[in-house]
């Protein structure tokens, strides 16, 4: 295990200083003003789009094939999508700020590579490509304002022109525009035979050659950045390119955000944010750089509902989940964030909220003095149908259709199911600790008094769950006092609240963790036992790999003391991860246990989903580029 090392450069140390003399405000409209601009991949609807911030000035590709009866076009292009036709496409590297990326492209007869690159405050293009098609592939290069934006655009012979608010941008091609009036874009285009490569720059005509060097240099220096990371630098390349993939410009609120998915964004009116998962979002981007880490963070938490939770799901079209929340994770994830960049401005802007979800948990869905997942009745403006339902609670749980809360009542008048819920209760008691942590930091004397106690009456009230026959902490059935003998990795939480004394501890461990009938194994963690009888099926939640529970159960193994174990899983979801990503280019919503691929037939699973480089982060942690979450949080002086 490599020992973290931290380190506050002169720029850090210069950032933070100003962001004590502009307060928590001034610094964070700094970061918005520093993340929205330059080129990039913004514009969510298309990865064969690069975006010009603050302008939102667009240079697309698209595609138009003959066909001896008919033509075909394909004007936009998502990584994931599915459907007879659809186009495959490939991710490759992509750098968070867009300075390189590349992407392999499969529609009709075309295979192709599109590659980006900057060249200072200009964008190249190169689309080359790789198998000869058996007949004519046009390729379209179009400029377009993107959100509405003010601007003027023209074509002009072989070149296009922009005209926006803050420059003029020319767009240029290595190849011959040829006249074709039925092409289906609404803005002006160029068309160009793609029988070999075909390069497109802006600013400057720039030769081949010229594209190619730039190319190549932003590439070199992608790569250099992660030979940093030494033994993980593929690791360290797949997981920001798991992430740029899926940063766009998110317009409504003039925000960069980390989202899970583009098709997910598509889908719910132009984005939408998780309520566990875009905390997850924050702490990986962590890895890379400050800025993206904590406006993740801050933007979702400007999410909250006036009930004071972070809801399971907040969209694009208005629309959020106003009955429910998710598992909560926010406490620690900004603790560690915390841990990175000891920075008052950002714990005075994110406390609050986590405050008041943190309040808002112990009073909504309390059980008999523990917590149960649950939906309860309140406005719903958008129609939700499940809302104040057992599904919807189940939904809260963030394991939809997990086998723990099969046959469990829902109590519509509490709003809850009838089950108390370790990994729940345990969640909060973490978040209670967190929280009391950053309270003491902030002199926040009192909400550390009552964090403290808080967590101490819920630790005392999860003892009630100990069964000692099986060693474990237990789910239990509120309507008839039994038991549940489901078992998920979520049964290991208590290890993350610090709950278990050292005995317990190793008996959850080895009893269960380490058991081969259980949880241990080639692929893991499987989020329902081995044993379970529905663990063969391994759709969803019934037996896959999910990257939030072996983070989460990491950390716990961590708090506990259980290096070995913690190890072991750290590398064996690394291993997942690396192969999904060395075989396709997946960054997967779940992987099978069974065959540890993200595409296994059996598996209700999103090729292409953010948090799957999550399996990635428990390997930074062992190898020191990502601080150990068990040591005493920094204090915030020392940053100055």
């Amino acid at each position: 295990m490599k020992t973290w090392i931290r380190a506050f450069p002169l720029t850090l140390l210069l950032l933070t200083a100003a962001a004590h003399a502009a307060g928590p405000a001034g610094e964070y409209e700094a970061i918005r003003e520093r993340l929205a601009r330059g080129w990039n991949s913004w514009d969510t609807r298309n990865v064969l789009s690069q975006v010009l911030l603050p302008e939102g000035l667009a240079v697309s590709l698209s595609f138009k094939q003959r066909n001896w009866i008919d033509e075909r076009y394909l004007g936009e292009a998502l990584i994931g999508r599915r459907g007879e036709g659809a186009e495959d496409v490939r991710p490759g590297w992509h750098a968070l700020d867009g300075r390189y990326s590349s992407l392999e492209l499969r529609w009709q007869r075309l295979h192709a590579r599109v590659e980006t690159a900057h060249a200072g405050d200009d964008l190249v293009m190169l689309v080359t490509p790789l198998e000869p098609p058996a007949k004519p592939v046009d390729l379209v290069v179009q400029v377009s304002m993107c959100w509405n934006r003010p601007g003027h655009l023209s074509r002009e012979e072989d070149r296009l022109l922009a005209e926006t608010a803050g420059r003029t941008v020319p767009v240029f091609t290595t190849a011959t525009h040829t006249d074709d009036p039925y092409i289906g874009a609404a803005s002006p285009y160029l068309v160009l035979r793609l029988d070999g490569p075909v390069g497109v720059s802006t600013g400057t005509a720039r030769t081949m050659e010229e594209i190619t060097a730039i190319i190549e240099r932003q590439r070199a220096a992608f790569a250099k950045d992660a030979e940093a990371a030494g033994e993980l630098a593929e690791a360290h390349a797949a997981v920001i390119s798991g992430l740029a993939w899926n940063t766009i410009f998110e317009p409504k609120h003039g925000r960069v955000v980390c989202t899970v998915g583009r098709l997910w964004n598509e889908e719910y009116g132009g984005y939408c944010l998780f309520g566990w998962d875009n905390f997850f979002l924050a702490y990986a981007a962590s890895l890379f750089g400050r800025d993206l880490a904590l406006a993740n963070a801050v933007e979702h938490l400007r999410g909250i509902t006036d009930e004071g939770f972070i809801p399971n799901d907040n969209r694009g079209n208005g629309c959020k989940s106003w009955d429910r929340s998710q598992p909560p994770v926010g406490g620690l994830m900004v603790r560690e964030l915390y841990r990175r960049w000891p920075e008052r401005w950002f714990l005075e802007e994110t406390f609050e909220p986590l405050l008041r979800w943190n309040r808002w948990y112990a009073a909504k869905r309390l059980n008999d003095g523990l917590l149960s997942y649950g939906s309860h009745e309140t406005k719903n403006p958008c129609g939700e149908p499940y809302a104040n339902t057992d599904v919807a609670a189940r939904w809260e749980s963030g394991m939809d259709d997990s086998p723990m809360y099969e046959g469990v009542p829902f109590d519509k008048d509490r709003g809850i199911l009838l089950l108390q819920d370790v990994g729940l209760t345990s969640l909060h008691i973490a978040d209670c600790r967190a929280l009391a942590e950053l309270a003491a930091i902030l002199g926040r004397d009192e909400e550390h008094r009552e964090l403290t106690d808080r967590a101490d009456r819920f630790t005392a009230e999860l003892d009630r769950l100990w069964d000692e026959e099986t060693g474990l902490y237990l789910n239990r059935r509120s309507d008839t006092g039994e038991f549940s003998r489901r078992l998920s990795p979520t049964l290991f939480y208590p290890l993350l609240a610090g709950v278990p004394d050292a005995e317990r501890a190793k008996t959850m461990v080895e009893r269960h963790l380490l058991n081969p009938d259980e949880f241990w194994g080639e692929y893991m963690l499987p989020s329902i036992a081995r044993s379970d009888p529905a663990f063969e099926k391994q759709r969803y939640w019934k037996g896959a790999v999910w990257p939030p529970l072996n983070v989460l159960t990491y950390l716990g193994l961590r708090r506990a003391g259980m290096d070995g174990a913690a190890g072991h899983l750290a590398e064996n979801s690394l291993g997942m991860f690396m192969g999904e990503w060395g075989r396709r280019g997946y960054v997967s919503e779940n992987y099978s246990s069974i065959t540890g691929r993200g595409d296994d037939p059996r598996l209700s699973s999103d090729r292409f989903h953010s948090w799957g480089v999550l399996m990635a982060l428990p390997a930074f942690i062992e190898w020191g580029q990502l601080p150990p979450p068990e040591e005493d949080l920094p204090p915030v002086e020392n940053v100055i």
